[in-house]
């Protein structure tokens, strides 16, 4: 069983003014069989060539450049530097924008899970978010910045653990529309009392406790017994994963009630921010002629130091 012990990721989870100093570890691992390509004469590596797919020439790095097709056949060229100045701004935070009922989401923007790990002394401070999310039954929406590409993420308690799940943004899901599906409900659908007793029946006699280990790939395991066999052969490859660069440091832990109090002061202080925002065209004309006469001022200041100068 996969075991979430590699730290990919420092920072903190912040809401209101709190910071909780965590770490981000793998939840998941692709298990599935990884076929390489090799030249069967030499037994060497075999990788990809650039290749223009008009003159099915090869082509150097330094003659590629990265486009965006904006229609059929027509595109935008896209330069590093305009590439760099659109990355997000790496915040090593994991900032909690707002806070949902846990069944509000569907499965089919849950993408990638990761474990969250308090890390810095900010045990206490991650034991409180837990159980607020496990007695309000509320997950924290947030966005987080990882390796330069912006996530959109769901923060879940998961037994003793914090989960983030990456999720997918809402463009990236497709609607239902064009699908044929039955209409909702027992009667829409005609689905006979007889018909949904036996499927009820059906289902308890099939229903069990949770246990993954129940669950494994068929194919995956019917490849590596080839793989043993050829092994007791002597006919194997070693494969040496590169190491990981050491994550940045993370945040700093305060006093967590007066972080708490300066949160709840700042929620009441937006309302009222919102209230008074009528009234702010009239105050921006009068501050913007205040702001123009002690431009005026300052203008005319450095005109006699000038002048004395001068006179010296």
């Amino acid at each position: 069983m996969a075991t979430g012990t590699r730290t990919l990721w420092k920072g903190a989870i912040t809401f209101g003014l709190v910071h909780i100093p965590v770490g981000l570890h793998t939840a998941s691992t692709e298990q599935g069989v990884d076929f390489d390509w090799l030249d069967k004469r030499s037994m060497d590596p075999v990788g990809y060539k650039r290749i223009n797919k008009r003159t099915g020439r090869e082509i150097d790095r330094d003659n590629i450049v990265k486009g965006v097709e904006y229609e059929d056949g027509k595109y935008v060229i896209v330069s590093p530097a305009e590439i760099e100045a659109a990355f997000p701004r790496t915040t090593q935070t994991i900032e909690i924008e707002r806070f949902i009922d846990a069944n509000d989401i569907p499965f089919v923007y849950l993408e990638r899970p990761y474990y969250v790990a308090p890390i810095n002394k900010g045990q206490k401070v991650y034991a409180l978010l837990r159980e607020v999310l496990v007695k309000t039954g509320k997950v924290g929406l947030a966005k987080v910045v990882i390796s330069t590409k912006q996530h959109l993420a769901v923060l879940v308690p998961s037994g003793k653990a914090l989960v983030l799940n990456l999720m997918r943004w809402g463009d990236e899901v497709k609607s239902l529309e064009g699908l044929e599906l039955p209409p909702e409900g027992v009667k829409s659908a005609r689905i006979t009392p007889a018909e949904m007793k036996m499927a009820e029946q059906l289902v308890k006699d099939m229903s069990g406790a949770w246990d993954p280990e129940d669950f494994q790939d068929e194919f995956k395991h019917a490849v590596m017994k080839i793989v043993q066999k050829k092994v007791k052969a002597g006919d194997t490859e070693t494969v040496i994963e590169p190491e990981e660069e050491a994550p940045g440091p993370g945040a700093k832990v305060i006093d967590l009630t007066e972080l708490l109090t300066r949160s709840l002061k700042g929620a009441k202080a937006g309302a009222a921010a919102k209230k008074g925002a009528r009234a702010a065209p009239k105050a921006g004309k009068t501050a913007g002629k205040t702001a123009a006469k002690k431009t005026t001022r300052a203008k005319a200041a450095p005109a006699r130091k000038s002048d004395e100068r001068k006179a010296a």
